[in-house]
């Protein structure tokens, strides 16, 4: 029986325990191991490493994802995409959407996953249809989450709406790590038995279960499943991908991945570990079991967010009480699956809820473009008192908020003028506007004192 491994290490590995801060010299000698492991896939852009690279590792991302695709010459590369949002927190214009999609597979994209954070597909189809016609391989991601709305004939239904769509594969992604063994085995079956396409499995350690929900998984017939290596495993992270490769080759598994190549990936990485560590990059908070996120849902980027955003008001010893406020925001929300953009809005909220001590009484700007509808449908009935407190008489939107808004690209090229040297730059500048212009003026300085000590050397 074949089964297949994703390799999360350069994003979704990162990101969970160390904030993705991991800048591209780092892992650059390690990307010809990963390439030779026999991996089906390394995920390595998308999800928050465009943001991160912008604003706090002085890279230009599309240059990292570039680099990376001129070394893995074997192993196909893989993003993350929020649909209509992109890499950002906002619905963006179909014309934006469209090019964006389109460069990240020019740029060596081999594989998008993309997905909605409401499970609205409305706000995927034209990220969909865009990589589809770039000629990417589309994974269409069901946001894995339970609720009183949220049933396995509904994600069912969702996995058939996403084969329809055109999409090449079927991921459900458990951002929180809340599916259990057999939940894991009824929803891989029942997709397996009502959809043709491929399924991957992707989860997280945080609560303990994600290993045996993966061996179900994969007893269920699951194609591919998410791992990282060992050193940036477990916690909020990923399943260790050297243990996974052991447990389910003993079960006569085939994973066509090099466990030795893999552990001299480890041992590449373990340093960089080491000085996460010293540095309080790596919180052991992160890295812990939390059986109380069965409850709270919290998945891990945003669990180090709420971390590092309560420590710098000094009030990290309030998080149990965030974290207890967080499934009552859902609830009010209409039981939102809790990843990014949700997961900061929900978090975000929660944490304003406890620190004000009342509930509601500075509601952010992205909850209030939640409840207009801007984000898309809620999954379920949004609480109408928080309704009226916000909208007043307002009515919520009912459209695809995407097909409100301007295109985007044209004005978005005057805005940014010479600064933007190609269209990558503009789609930048599009996602993220002051940290782009900001990362455009240090690049330029450094090319002007660049020539400056080139002349003088010469000279």
């Amino acid at each position: 029986m074949k089964l297949n491994i994703t390799e999360t290490m350069l994003r979704d590995a990162q990101q969970s325990l160390i904030a993705t801060r991991m800048s591209f010299e780092q892992f650059n000698d390690a990307l010809e191991l990963l390439d030779k492991a026999g991996y089906y896939s390394l995920e390595c852009w998308g999800g928050a490493t465009f943001d991160s690279c912008l604003r706090f590792l002085d890279e230009d991302p599309w240059e990292r994802l570039r680099k990376i695709r001129a070394t893995v010459k074997n192993t196909k590369l893989q993003m993350l995409l929020r649909g209509q949002n992109l890499l950002g927190y906002k619905h963006y214009p179909d014309d934006v959407v469209r090019a964006f999609v389109r460069k990240s597979v020019e740029n060596g994209i081999d594989i998008v996953r993309v997905f909605d954070a409401l499970n609205d597909l409305r706000n995927i189809e034209v990220a969909v249809d865009e990589a589809k016609k770039a000629g990417a391989h589309v994974s269409g991601a069901l946001c894995y989450t339970t609720s009183p709305i949220h049933t396995l004939d509904m994600f069912v239904e969702l996995g058939k709406q996403l084969e329809k769509m055109g999409c090449d594969s079927i991921c459900i992604k458990d951002m929180a790590g809340i599916m259990s063994p057999k939940a894991a085995f009824d929803l891989v079956s029942a997709l397996k038995k009502n959809v043709s396409l491929p399924v991957v499995v992707h989860t997280h350690s945080t609560t303990g279960l994600a290993a045996m929900a993966l061996l179900k998984a994969a007893e269920a017939g699951a194609d591919v499943i998410d791992c990282a290596v060992s050193c940036f495993s477990g916690g909020t992270s990923q399943p260790p991908t050297e243990s996974m490769i052991y447990t389910l080759e003993e079960m006569g598994f085939e994973t066509g991945v090099d466990a030795n190549v893999v552990k001299q990936i480890n041992d590449y990485f373990k340093p960089i570990q080491a000085e996460a560590i010293k540095s309080g990059l790596l919180n052991p908070i992160v890295m812990s079991t939390d059986t109380d996120a069965l409850t709270y849902q919290v998945p891990g980027g945003m669990l180090s967010n709420l971390v590092s955003q309560l420590t710098m008001q000094n009030a990290l010893d309030r998080l149990p009480e965030v974290l207890s406020e967080v499934p009552r925001v859902r609830e009010d929300l209409g039981y939102p699956p809790l990843v990014t953009p949700t997961s900061q809005m929900v978090g975000v909220q929660a944490a304003q809820n406890v620190l004000l001590g009342e509930r509601y009484k500075n509601v952010s700007k992205e909850i209030k473009a939640y409840l207009r509808g801007e984000y898309g449908t809620a999954p379920g009935k949004i609480d109408e008192a928080l309704l009226t407190k916000v909208m007043g008489d307002e009515k919520p939107i009912t459209c695809r908020f995407a097909d409100l808004l301007e295109p985007g690209m044209e004005k978005a090229k005057e805005e940014i003028g010479d600064k933007a040297k190609c269209i990558e730059d503009v789609l930048s500048y599009v996602a993220f506007p002051q940290v782009a212009e900001k990362f455009f003026d240090k690049r330029e300085e450094k090319a002007r004192n660049t020539v400056k000590y080139t002349i003088q050397a010469i000279d």
